[in-house]
């Protein structure tokens, strides 16, 4: 057998590992990973082991498909493209270009090239319907970055070389591999962090890596902004950096301000842990100085991720740890070299939101998801764009958003494979995976832990009739009349290094040195000392009034003894709705399942493998029961990304949507959990909770 291995890296999450991919012919018989890769050094989990089973499934989309007299037809690119754009421009004749709308989702942002495209014809056709999974899961972090900072761009990243002590709330990187900073080898990681001092975790649930943490503090879920309000009211007289905060920050009293009411005992009750461990956590903080801490969607998709995230940054700032060794250094980005340029200011005011949702803010160039099905209903959006997303899984209320995406004029989805979206879809058009097209990580760069890039060529051909995303763009937007591609590049004629030269061509080293490198470019470990240069007045704002009055409004008592809220849990093997119906998922490795505690279980007559029906003020489902005794009593966990349990069910895009992004409330949602009588168990069918190691 001739074979060939070639050098490329995972597009499924951030960390962005290094791959060795063995191809015999057209056909991948191997995919490991690459042990001299600078940042990963050979790990990958098992989403990127999976690539080559990925590449061959037989379910993938091959063909342009579309639907007819309710019938899906295979037809030829010309024809597919041709209708496509005739029924988008009467569409935007008859009511504006603001009819058309993109939602821009996971598959896109790992694929620079069809990203840039798709949100480069959105605009040349006047459109300011754009829609992203950003504005699902993480849009406080841009906020509070531009409220505080004065720009949405920056990325604090932990200090691997230096930090000494290590704070992780709602995120569990052991699984998730960091959410907005990366962390390839993760156990490793942590590993080193404890060794040189504390990794501390806090988490409604005992996590993979909290399990790996020096100390973990079991909160109750969505109170994580009481600890950390408790540790900078604290800090403030005594423990913080004063030099720091007289050079670099403004609004101090009227953080300590904002804070008070967070004492020692108050916090405690909220949170629901001991007083000694917050005293602890304290102690922790002023012996080591500096702090380096993240969050993740555990904290980030809740009613207080605003906060929550402020106050953190709040604490860094107050120990004096931004910009510096031993906390948090600032992403440039190795091709979008920030710390190069003289960054823009924002005082974070809004932008209008939709006609039909005029309460919710328009942000960074879109408009909330939340706001998407209401945009349809009102007659507002009557065609779709989908790119590398399933807002059926992603968005709440999953019935209501299927009635509405079937009720748009056109749903053209181009993806890899067959989903809920693509069911209802009207033009289905199949777009190269990412070993069937060249790559470089723009966009996303900044989120792994060093200074680095990484070009990519095709590792195979696109097989069958499958194309490139900015390719569809670029042709869909030729016959719309608009220029899609940068530097006037012709869709006939470019290729993947064409457009990729032209969009992420100007790094700390030039297109043809990285196309020319065998494997990864490295130029820093860290950048330090750029930041609060660039600061508005040379100082953070550390009290912005939105988020002091989000702050004093959420509530300082606990809810009542039984009650049971929802939280989010990754799974090592999916990402969000990706491979959630892969051949490891359907073994049960990874279980569909609503965990509980062995005491919430047992005080509800609820035995493992119980069906259950989970109910909130929103809706319901029914799934399968986990009892698992990582929990703290009253967190019920229910991964996202499933079909069936659809998690959206008990969520809202109406009723419970953060007021200053437009975000729907995805977790800390009350619940109610009965066994569902007369079912029978499915016990056999659930794995047990196990620790990932790497």
């Amino acid at each position: 057998m001739a074979t060939t291995e070639h050098r490329t890296y995972c597009r499924y999450c951030i960390s962005l590992c290094g791959l060795r991919v063995t191809t015999d012919g057209d056909r991948v018989v191997e995919v490991s990973g690459d042990r001299e890769h600078p940042v990963s050094a050979g790990y990958t989990c098992p989403k990127g082991r999976s690539l080559g089973a990925f590449h061959h499934r037989p379910d993938r989309l091959d063909h342009p498909v579309l639907r007819r007299d309710g019938e899906l037809v295979r037809v030829g690119w010309e024809e597919l493209l041709d209708d496509l754009a005739g029924r988008i421009r009467p569409i935007i004749e008859e009511s504006g270009p603001d009819a058309l709308g993109s939602f821009l989702a996971t598959g896109a942002a790992f694929d620079p090239a069809g990203r840039t495209a798709g949100t480069r014809l959105l605009r040349a056709l006047g459109s300011r319907s754009a829609y992203s999974s950003a504005t699902v899961d993480t849009p406080g972090k841009p906020l509070v970055a531009e409220l505080m900072g004065g720009y949405p761009g920056l990325i604090p990243a932990v200090d691997h070389d230096h930090a000494t002590l290590a704070l992780f709330v709602g995120t569990n990187p052991v699984v998730s591999h960091g959410h907005l900073n990366a962390l390839p080898m993760p156990t490793a990681r942590l590993r080193r962090l404890a060794e040189r001092g504390e990794v501390w975790v806090i988490d409604p649930r005992r996590t993979e890596t909290a399990k790996l943490a020096t100390r973990h503090l079991a909160v109750r879920p969505g109170t994580d902004h009481a600890v950390l309000a408790f540790l900078v009211r604290e800090l403030l007289p005594e423990g913080a950096d004063a030099a720091y905060l007289d050079a670099h920050a403004e609004g101090v009293d009227e953080l300590a301000s904002a804070v008070a009411p967070f004492d020692r005992d108050t916090a405690a009750a909220l949170a629901g842990v001991p007083a000694d461990d917050l005293d602890d956590l304290l102690a922790a903080v002023r012996r080591h100085g500096r702090i380096a801490g993240q969050t993740g969607t555990g904290v980030s998709m809740s009613a207080t991720a605003n906060v929550t995230e402020w106050l953190l940054w709040a604490l860094h700032v107050v120990t004096g740890s931004y910009d510096r060794e031993g906390g948090m250094w600032f992403h440039p980005g190795f091709l979008t070299q920030l710390d190069r340029r003289r960054l823009p200011h924002s005082d974070g005011s809004a932008a209008p939101g939709p006609r039909s949702r005029p309460e919710l803010p328009g942000r960074y160039g879109e408009y909330p998801a939340a706001a998407l099905a209401d945009e349809i209903e009102a007659g507002n959006l009557r065609a779709l764009l989908v790119g590398g997303g399933n807002p059926m899984l992603a968005l709440p209320q999953p019935e209501r958003v299927s009635a509405a995406l079937s009720r748009l004029d056109v749903l053209a989805v181009v993806d890899v494979l067959p989903s809920a979206t693509t069911a209802l879809a009207t033009h289905l058009l199949p777009a190269a995976g990412q070993l069937e097209r060249a790559d470089l990580p723009l966009f996303v760069d900044r989120y792994v832990p060093q200074v680095s890039t990484q070009y990519t060529a095709a590792v195979v051909a696109p097989a069958a009739q499958r194309r490139p995303m900015w390719w569809v763009f670029a042709q869909l937007g030729r016959r719309l009349g608009v220029d899609v591609l940068p530097a006037g590049l012709d869709p006939d004629t470019a290729t993947d290094d064409d457009v990729l030269a032209a969009i992420g061509g100007r790094g700390r080293v030039g297109f043809d040195a990285l196309r020319a490198a065998d494997g990864p470019v490295l130029a820093e470990r860290a950048v330090y000392g750029w930041v609060t240069d660039q600061l508005p007045g040379g100082r953070w704002r550390l009290a912005p009034p939105a988020l002091v009055a989000q702050l004093a409004a959420a509530p300082l008592v606990p809810a009542g003894p039984g009650a049971l809220r929802l939280i989010p849990r990754r799974q090592i093997r999916h990402l969000n709705s990706q491979l959630t119906d892969d051949g490891g998922a359907r073994t049960g490795r990874e279980a569909a399942a609503a965990g509980l505690h062995p005491a919430d279980a047992g005080d509800l007559g609820i035995a493992d493998g119980d069906l259950v029906e989970l109910r909130s003020a929103h809706g319901s489902l029914r799934c399968v029961a986990q009892v698992d005794d990582s929990l703290r009593r009253g967190a019920v966990a229910v991964p996202h990304g499933w079909g069936a349990p659809a998690v959206g069910a008990l969520t809202s895009d109406r009723a419970d949507v953060d007021p200053l992004t437009g975000m729907p409330l995805l977790t800390d949602v009350p619940l109610t959990v009965t066994r569902v009588r007369g079912a029978r168990s499915s016990r056999r069918r659930v794995p047990p909770v196990r620790t990932m190691t790497n």
